[in-house]
Protein backbone atom coordinates (compact mmCIF):
# COMPACT_ATOMS: atom_id res chain seq x y z
CA UNK A 1 0.00 0.00 0.00
CA UNK A 2 1.34 3.43 -0.93
CA UNK A 3 1.91 6.07 1.75
CA UNK A 4 -0.79 8.30 0.27
CA UNK A 5 -3.33 5.49 0.67
CA UNK A 6 -2.29 4.85 4.27
CA UNK A 7 -2.83 8.54 4.99
CA UNK A 8 -6.26 8.55 3.37
CA UNK A 9 -7.25 5.54 5.45
CA UNK A 10 -6.13 7.22 8.67
CA UNK A 11 -8.14 10.31 7.80
CA UNK A 12 -11.20 8.12 7.31
CA UNK A 13 -10.59 6.61 10.74
CA UNK A 14 -10.37 10.06 12.33
CA UNK A 15 -13.69 11.12 10.86
CA UNK A 16 -15.49 7.78 11.25
CA UNK A 17 -18.11 6.73 13.77
CA UNK A 18 -15.95 4.24 15.68
CA UNK A 19 -13.30 4.86 18.34
CA UNK A 20 -10.05 3.32 17.12
CA UNK A 21 -7.58 1.58 19.45
CA UNK A 22 -4.02 2.43 18.44
CA UNK A 23 -1.48 -0.08 19.80
CA UNK A 24 2.21 0.67 20.06
CA UNK A 25 4.67 -0.97 17.67
CA UNK A 26 8.40 -0.57 18.00
CA UNK A 27 10.08 -2.60 15.25
CA UNK A 28 9.31 -4.52 12.07
CA UNK A 29 8.28 -7.71 13.89
CA UNK A 30 5.84 -6.01 16.27
CA UNK A 31 4.38 -4.06 13.34
CA UNK A 32 3.91 -7.19 11.26
CA UNK A 33 2.18 -8.92 14.19
CA UNK A 34 -0.15 -5.93 14.63
CA UNK A 35 -1.01 -6.10 10.96
CA UNK A 36 -1.65 -9.86 11.06
CA UNK A 37 -3.81 -9.38 14.17
CA UNK A 38 -6.06 -7.13 12.13
CA UNK A 39 -5.00 -3.60 13.10
CA UNK A 40 -4.96 -1.05 10.31
CA UNK A 41 -3.13 1.66 12.23
CA UNK A 42 -0.53 1.77 14.98
CA UNK A 43 1.60 4.16 17.00
CA UNK A 44 5.37 4.48 17.15
CA UNK A 45 5.77 5.94 20.64
CA UNK A 46 8.76 8.14 21.42
CA UNK A 47 9.39 6.53 24.79
CA UNK A 48 9.16 3.02 23.34
CA UNK A 49 11.43 3.96 20.44
CA UNK A 50 14.03 5.25 22.89
CA UNK A 51 13.84 2.09 24.97
CA UNK A 52 13.90 -0.35 22.07
CA UNK A 53 16.61 1.39 20.04
CA UNK A 54 19.08 2.21 22.79
CA UNK A 55 17.69 1.19 26.17
CA UNK A 56 17.26 4.92 26.92
CA UNK A 57 14.68 6.56 29.19
CA UNK A 58 12.22 8.99 27.63
CA UNK A 59 14.50 12.05 27.72
CA UNK A 60 14.77 12.91 24.00
CA UNK A 61 18.14 11.16 23.73
CA UNK A 62 17.35 9.59 20.36
CA UNK A 63 17.73 11.70 17.24
CA UNK A 64 15.16 12.56 14.61
CA UNK A 65 17.13 10.55 12.06
CA UNK A 66 17.09 7.43 14.23
CA UNK A 67 13.34 7.59 14.78
CA UNK A 68 12.68 8.36 11.11
CA UNK A 69 14.74 5.33 10.07
CA UNK A 70 12.76 3.16 12.46
CA UNK A 71 9.48 4.56 11.12
CA UNK A 72 10.62 3.82 7.57
CA UNK A 73 11.39 0.19 8.43
CA UNK A 74 7.91 -0.22 9.89
CA UNK A 75 6.21 1.58 7.01
CA UNK A 76 8.13 -0.45 4.43
CA UNK A 77 7.17 -3.86 5.80
CA UNK A 78 3.48 -3.31 6.61
CA UNK A 79 0.32 -1.69 5.32
CA UNK A 80 -0.26 -0.06 8.72
CA UNK A 81 -1.14 3.61 8.84
CA UNK A 82 1.67 4.64 11.19
CA UNK A 83 1.31 7.53 13.60
CA UNK A 84 4.70 8.68 14.90
CA UNK A 85 5.20 10.41 18.23
CA UNK A 86 7.68 13.14 17.31
CA UNK A 87 7.88 14.63 20.81
CA UNK A 88 8.50 18.38 20.43
CA UNK A 89 9.47 18.10 16.77
CA UNK A 90 13.14 17.76 17.77
CA UNK A 91 13.61 21.49 18.32
CA UNK A 92 12.12 24.80 17.30
CA UNK A 93 9.75 25.62 14.44
CA UNK A 94 12.49 25.25 11.85
CA UNK A 95 13.40 21.83 13.22
CA UNK A 96 9.71 20.95 13.08
CA UNK A 97 9.59 21.76 9.37
CA UNK A 98 12.45 19.38 8.67
CA UNK A 99 10.85 16.81 10.98
CA UNK A 100 7.64 16.82 8.93
CA UNK A 101 9.54 16.35 5.67
CA UNK A 102 11.67 13.53 7.06
CA UNK A 103 8.75 11.54 8.44
CA UNK A 104 6.67 12.20 5.36
CA UNK A 105 9.51 10.75 3.27
CA UNK A 106 9.73 7.80 5.69
CA UNK A 107 6.14 6.86 4.92
CA UNK A 108 4.44 7.94 8.15
CA UNK A 109 0.70 8.52 7.91
CA UNK A 110 0.68 10.97 10.82
CA UNK A 111 2.98 12.76 13.23
CA UNK A 112 2.18 14.09 16.69
CA UNK A 113 3.81 17.26 18.02
CA UNK A 114 3.61 18.16 21.71
CA UNK A 115 4.05 21.33 23.74
CA UNK A 116 6.36 19.86 26.39
CA UNK A 117 9.56 21.89 26.76
CA UNK A 118 12.19 19.33 25.76
CA UNK A 119 14.88 18.38 26.51
CA UNK A 120 14.95 19.34 30.18
CA UNK A 121 17.10 22.42 30.76
CA UNK A 122 19.78 22.88 33.42
CA UNK A 123 18.27 23.22 36.88
CA UNK A 124 14.87 21.99 35.76
CA UNK A 125 12.94 20.09 38.42
CA UNK A 126 10.65 18.43 35.90
CA UNK A 127 8.77 18.82 32.63
CA UNK A 128 7.05 22.06 31.71
CA UNK A 129 5.51 23.42 28.52
CA UNK A 130 6.46 26.05 25.97
CA UNK A 131 4.28 29.13 25.55
CA UNK A 132 1.07 29.03 23.56
CA UNK A 133 2.57 31.37 20.96
CA UNK A 134 5.67 29.22 20.47
CA UNK A 135 3.64 26.05 20.10
CA UNK A 136 1.20 27.63 17.68
CA UNK A 137 4.15 28.75 15.57
CA UNK A 138 5.52 25.22 15.54
CA UNK A 139 2.19 23.73 14.51
CA UNK A 140 1.71 26.32 11.77
CA UNK A 141 5.22 25.54 10.51
CA UNK A 142 4.40 21.82 10.50
CA UNK A 143 1.27 22.34 8.43
CA UNK A 144 3.12 24.51 5.91
CA UNK A 145 6.05 22.08 5.62
CA UNK A 146 3.91 19.25 4.24
CA UNK A 147 4.55 18.25 0.65
CA UNK A 148 1.67 15.77 0.79
CA UNK A 149 -1.31 17.50 2.35
CA UNK A 150 -2.63 14.05 3.24
CA UNK A 151 -0.16 13.45 6.07
CA UNK A 152 -2.02 14.02 9.33
CA UNK A 153 -0.56 16.60 11.74
CA UNK A 154 -1.73 16.13 15.33
CA UNK A 155 -1.34 18.89 17.90
CA UNK A 156 -0.81 17.52 21.39
CA UNK A 157 -0.98 19.31 24.72
CA UNK A 158 0.39 17.80 27.91
CA UNK A 159 -0.80 20.68 30.05
CA UNK A 160 -3.58 18.67 31.70
CA UNK A 161 -0.93 16.62 33.51
CA UNK A 162 1.00 19.69 34.63
CA UNK A 163 -1.55 22.45 35.13
CA UNK A 164 -5.05 20.97 34.95
CA UNK A 165 -8.13 21.09 32.77
CA UNK A 166 -8.49 24.86 32.31
CA UNK A 167 -5.01 25.28 30.86
CA UNK A 168 -5.56 22.27 28.61
CA UNK A 169 -8.77 23.85 27.27
CA UNK A 170 -6.95 27.10 26.52
CA UNK A 171 -4.29 25.19 24.59
CA UNK A 172 -6.83 23.11 22.67
CA UNK A 173 -8.66 26.24 21.55
CA UNK A 174 -5.45 27.82 20.30
CA UNK A 175 -3.93 24.79 18.62
CA UNK A 176 -6.97 23.88 16.57
CA UNK A 177 -6.74 27.27 14.86
CA UNK A 178 -3.29 26.51 13.43
CA UNK A 179 -4.44 24.21 10.63
CA UNK A 180 -3.64 20.88 12.31
CA UNK A 181 -5.87 17.90 11.55
CA UNK A 182 -6.53 16.54 15.05
CA UNK A 183 -6.02 17.31 18.74
CA UNK A 184 -4.49 14.89 21.25
CA UNK A 185 -4.87 15.39 25.01
CA UNK A 186 -3.18 12.59 26.99
CA UNK A 187 -3.76 11.81 30.65
CA UNK A 188 -7.55 12.13 30.73
CA UNK A 189 -9.14 9.19 32.57
CA UNK A 190 -12.26 10.52 34.29
CA UNK A 191 -15.47 10.88 32.28
CA UNK A 192 -15.94 14.40 33.66
CA UNK A 193 -12.57 15.55 32.30
CA UNK A 194 -13.03 13.76 28.98
CA UNK A 195 -16.44 15.36 28.45
CA UNK A 196 -15.27 18.80 29.48
CA UNK A 197 -12.28 18.85 27.12
CA UNK A 198 -14.23 17.30 24.25
CA UNK A 199 -16.71 20.17 24.24
CA UNK A 200 -13.90 22.53 23.24
CA UNK A 201 -12.41 20.40 20.43
CA UNK A 202 -13.84 21.06 16.99
CA UNK A 203 -11.41 18.69 15.27
CA UNK A 204 -11.05 14.89 15.59
CA UNK A 205 -10.13 14.22 19.22
CA UNK A 206 -7.57 11.67 20.43
CA UNK A 207 -7.08 10.43 24.00
CA UNK A 208 -4.68 8.05 25.71
CA UNK A 209 -5.52 4.85 27.54
CA UNK A 210 -9.01 3.81 28.52
CA UNK A 211 -11.30 5.14 31.26
CA UNK A 212 -12.67 2.76 33.86
CA UNK A 213 -15.66 0.72 32.64
CA UNK A 214 -19.10 1.78 33.83
CA UNK A 215 -21.23 -1.30 34.50
CA UNK A 216 -21.45 -3.22 31.24
CA UNK A 217 -20.02 -0.29 29.29
CA UNK A 218 -16.34 -0.69 28.34
CA UNK A 219 -13.79 2.11 28.38
CA UNK A 220 -13.78 2.12 24.58
CA UNK A 221 -17.56 2.47 24.49
CA UNK A 222 -17.34 5.40 26.89
CA UNK A 223 -14.84 7.17 24.65
CA UNK A 224 -17.10 6.60 21.64
CA UNK A 225 -20.08 7.97 23.54
CA UNK A 226 -18.16 11.12 24.49
CA UNK A 227 -16.87 11.60 20.94
CA UNK A 228 -13.19 10.61 20.88
CA UNK A 229 -12.28 9.06 17.54
CA UNK A 230 -9.07 7.38 18.70
CA UNK A 231 -7.13 6.40 21.80
CA UNK A 232 -3.47 5.44 21.93
CA UNK A 233 -2.04 2.67 24.07
CA UNK A 234 1.48 4.04 24.07
CA UNK A 235 3.19 1.16 25.90
CA UNK A 236 0.92 -1.73 24.96
CA UNK A 237 2.03 -4.39 24.09
CA UNK A 238 5.65 -3.28 24.65
CA UNK A 239 5.51 -3.68 28.44
CA UNK A 240 4.04 -7.17 28.06
CA UNK A 241 7.00 -8.09 25.86
CA UNK A 242 9.42 -6.62 28.42
CA UNK A 243 7.86 -8.62 31.26
CA UNK A 244 7.83 -11.85 29.24
CA UNK A 245 11.46 -11.45 28.22
CA UNK A 246 12.49 -10.61 31.77
CA UNK A 247 10.69 -13.57 33.34
CA UNK A 248 11.70 -16.12 30.70
CA UNK A 249 15.39 -15.16 30.74
CA UNK A 250 15.49 -15.00 34.55
CA UNK A 251 13.93 -18.48 34.66
CA UNK A 252 16.42 -19.82 32.11
CA UNK A 253 19.38 -18.42 34.04
CA UNK A 254 18.15 -19.77 37.37
CA UNK A 255 16.99 -23.19 36.20
CA UNK A 256 19.11 -23.94 33.15
CA UNK A 257 16.09 -24.90 31.04
CA UNK A 258 13.04 -23.12 29.55
CA UNK A 259 10.47 -25.01 31.61
CA UNK A 260 6.89 -23.84 31.15
CA UNK A 261 8.08 -20.93 29.02
CA UNK A 262 8.84 -23.37 26.21
CA UNK A 263 5.09 -23.90 25.84
CA UNK A 264 4.67 -20.16 25.22
CA UNK A 265 7.12 -20.08 22.33
CA UNK A 266 5.72 -19.25 18.93
CA UNK A 267 5.86 -21.92 16.28
CA UNK A 268 8.20 -21.87 13.33
CA UNK A 269 5.18 -21.40 11.10
CA UNK A 270 4.08 -18.34 13.07
CA UNK A 271 7.49 -16.74 12.59
CA UNK A 272 7.46 -17.61 8.90
CA UNK A 273 4.17 -15.77 8.51
CA UNK A 274 5.50 -12.74 10.36
CA UNK A 275 8.67 -12.49 8.27
CA UNK A 276 6.83 -13.31 5.01
CA UNK A 277 8.92 -16.40 4.30
CA UNK A 278 6.50 -17.71 1.67
CA UNK A 279 6.61 -14.44 -0.24
CA UNK A 280 10.39 -14.47 -0.36
CA UNK A 281 10.47 -18.16 -1.30
CA UNK A 282 8.10 -17.41 -4.17
CA UNK A 283 10.24 -14.47 -5.32
CA UNK A 284 13.31 -16.69 -5.17
CA UNK A 285 11.60 -19.23 -7.39
CA UNK A 286 10.37 -16.61 -9.86
CA UNK A 287 13.53 -14.56 -10.24
CA UNK A 288 16.43 -16.81 -9.25
CA UNK A 289 15.52 -20.19 -10.73
CA UNK A 290 15.56 -21.19 -14.39
CA UNK A 291 12.60 -23.08 -15.87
Amino acid sequence: MKAVDKRRRLRRMLTGTETILLPAVYDAVSARIAEIAGFEAALLSGSVAAASLHGFPDLVLVTMTEVAQLAKRIADCTTLSLQVDCDNGFGNALNVMRCVREFEAAGAASITLEDTDLPLSYGSKGPSTVSVDEMCGKLEAAVEARKDSGIVIVGRTDTFRFYGINEAIERVRAYQETGVDAIFVPGLQKREDLEKIRKHISLPAISSGLPEPEGDKSGLEILKEIGFCMTVLAKYPFMIVVKTLYDSLAHLKENGEPGLFEEKMGSARMLEEIIRADQYANDHKRFMMSD
